[in-house]
């Protein structure tokens, strides 16, 4: 069974709905204080960032109980699509956003501030019952049983001879079959991981900067965890606090650089995330609404608490994700401070 239950709803792709409230300033959810508001917030993206979110509304629940908050998660890509057509309030996004989904914002008059809220890992993952998978792999390994040239690999083992030519370390690879369950393209975990492992390869080879179609895909993590879990030859990749959260049903593969060998591999934790020493170190963010925000007053008394330590310390470290180094809030925080000058 999946862990993490106090946010399970959370992360199977429904909206949740939830009462929330001001923070006021204190550095305790849920302190009372402050004038009651009322309205209607919407936060959409990243199935990745939402349990973040959505922790950050329930604190934000306990001191304003009139207001209506839904957090949804259906992914980055579909979540810039609402965003930009100004259907949301709040953009969770486990990437930073495009050149074209900027062209959209700004032919549709939307402006935003972007956040930078923490920082996220993707886990390398199968079952624990893979006994055979490898211990280590590289990005080259990365791309030669998931990137573009490996459509209609059925087994591991059909990709030892890519694998050989871009310089896998981990060849030869079992002789099992291949399930693939990972993110789909409406998720920005999935963007992140071609950013990370396949692009320079892709490029390098004339190749396309996707992965190979044929594998389950799905932008719920929890799925994509209950089908690594079911399959003794799985492979996928999800962010960090789903792995952490479910260690008891699926294992991390450790992973090197572009060309690193094998005693190069690193695990994904929170200190290798942190360092960027874990090879798909990303970052995550939230994007506001600028023209909602002056609007809704609920609305910047809730990014106030995200931008508080209950929201970019509490939430992230409950959830499972990094902390953001001091620097890096003090520069999140002025951001947001700068745009409150505006108002």
């Amino acid at each position: 069974m999946l862990k993490g239950k106090r946010w399970a709803r959370m992360l199977i792709g429904l909206m949740v709905l939830m009462i929330v409230s001001v923070a006021c300033g204190g550095s305790e959810p849920g302190d009372g204080d402050g004038d009651q508001l009322s309205g209607e917030l919407f936060a959409s993206g990243s199935s990745t960032v939402e349990p973040v979110t959505a922790l950050v509304a329930e604190f934000f629940a306990e001191d304003q109980p009139g207001v209506e908050i839904a957090v949804e998660g259906p992914g980055t890509s579909d979540g810039y699509e609402l965003f930009c057509n100004g259907e949301t309030d709040v953009q969770d996004a486990s990437r930073a956003i495009d050149e074209e989904e900027i062209a959209a914002c700004e032919e549709a008059g939307i402006e935003y501030v972007e956040l930078f809220i923490a920082i996220d890992g993707m886990a390398v993952l199968t079952s624990p019952d893979n006994a055979a998978a490898p211990t280590c792999v590289n990005i080259n390994d990365l791309y030669a049983l998931i990137g573009p040239e490996s459509e209609g690999f059925d087994s591991w083992s059909d990709a030892d001879a890519l694998a050989e030519e871009v310089g896998g370390i981990a060849v030869p690879y079992p002789d099992q079959s291949l399930d693939l369950i990972a993110p789909g393209e409406e998720s920005g975990t999935y963007f992140s991981f071609i950013d990370l492992a396949i692009a320079d390869l892709a490029e390098a080879r004339e190749q396309e900067e996707i992965t190979r179609p044929d594998y389950v895909a799905s932008a719920n993590d929890n799925v994509i965890i209950e089908g690594i879990a079911g399959s003794a030859s799985s492979l996928g990749w999800v962010g960090y606090a789903f792995f952490q959260e479910n260690q008891d049903v699926v294992k991390a593969i450790p992973v090197a650089p572009l060309d690193g060998a094998a005693g190069d591999c690193v695990s994904p934790s929170p200190d290798t995330i942190s360092s960027g020493s874990y090879p798909l170190s990303r970052p995550l963010f939230i994007y506001v609404n600028k023209e909602k925000a002056t609007q809704k007053p609920a609305l910047v008394e809730f990014i106030d608490l995200y931008m508080s330590d209950d929201g970019l310390s509490t939430a992230v470290s409950e959830v499972g994700y990094v902390e953001i180094d001091s620097p890096q809030m003090e520069e999140t925080r002025a951001a947001w401070e700068e745009f409150k000058a505006s108002l």
